[in-house]
């Protein structure tokens, strides 16, 4: 079973198509690389998957959960990184990981131990203590990404979660998050425009005016040029 599948997507704002009859599945364990550039339709189709848009023309299922009829099931197994910071930088790192806890439901002790899971798993654990506010950008990113893993779900949705980050710092996210799909079995869509976070074994969905143009795996798309090469070249009127 898919941990995500989404079937004939469409959006409009307007008149404008955001959204061109997308169709794609992320399977367990899978790193899917939704590669656009800027005003691809890639947040959007975020927005959809977290039902901050509702799609009128579409479907969208999370581990066989349709997100239109059963919506707090299918949303129960996605954990989000949005490309917009949202932690409380007044509150510390655990403090932030306890009140996420809270919202789903996790009882003082069982959410403690669960934070406890996700910071040592993203190499955090020595920062519990400390602000928010206090951590650079790359460790504000992984509290971001400890705090989606907070009730074990089986998808990772990441909105573009290197962005303003140092070289080092995205390296090091990139890893981290390649490391729980491939180690822990969590499906993985991650969004970006930066070739350099595409791994030779990740699926890669090139999405270019709201339609999919290519698909498959990052080292069989392009073999000859490479993908950078090969990405600029199928999207060269984006920089127009």
């Amino acid at each position: 079973m898919p941990a995500l599948e989404v079937a004939d997507l469409s959006f409009r704002y307007g008149r404008k198509e955001a959204l061109k009859g997308v169709s794609f599945a992320v399977q367990p364990g899978e790193f899917c690389a939704l590669l656009g550039p800027n005003g691809a339709g890639k947040s959007t189709l975020f927005a959809l998957l977290t039902r901050l848009f509702v799609a009128r023309q579409g479907r969208i299922a999370v581990m066989g959960q349709d997100l239109q009829q059963a919506p707090r099931a299918a949303l129960a197994q996605m954990g989000v990184v949005f490309q917009q910071m949202t932690l409380d930088l007044d509150l510390s790192v655990a403090r932030n990981l306890a009140y996420f806890g809270a919202l789903h439901g996790l009882s003082r002790r069982e959410s403690a131990a669960r934070a406890q899971e996700v910071l040592e798993r993203l190499d955090m654990a020595e920062r519990a203590g400390e602000k928010a506010r206090d951590l650079n950008g790359g460790h504000r990113r992984r509290l971001e990404i400890a705090r989606a893993l907070m009730h074990r779900p089986r998808l990772l949705l990441l909105d573009e979660p290197t962005v303003g980050l140092d070289a080092r710092a995205r390296a090091a996210i990139t890893a981290h998050v390649h490391a729980l799909a491939r180690e822990d079995g969590l499906a993985v869509l991650w969004a970006t425009h930066l070739v350099d976070e595409v791994s030779p074994d990740d699926t890669v969905l090139i999405l270019h005016h709201g339609e999919i143009l290519q698909t498959g795996q990052a080292r069989d798309i392009a073999p000859e040029n490479g993908l950078a090469a090969h990405f600029m070249a199928l999207t060269e009127d984006a920089a127009a």
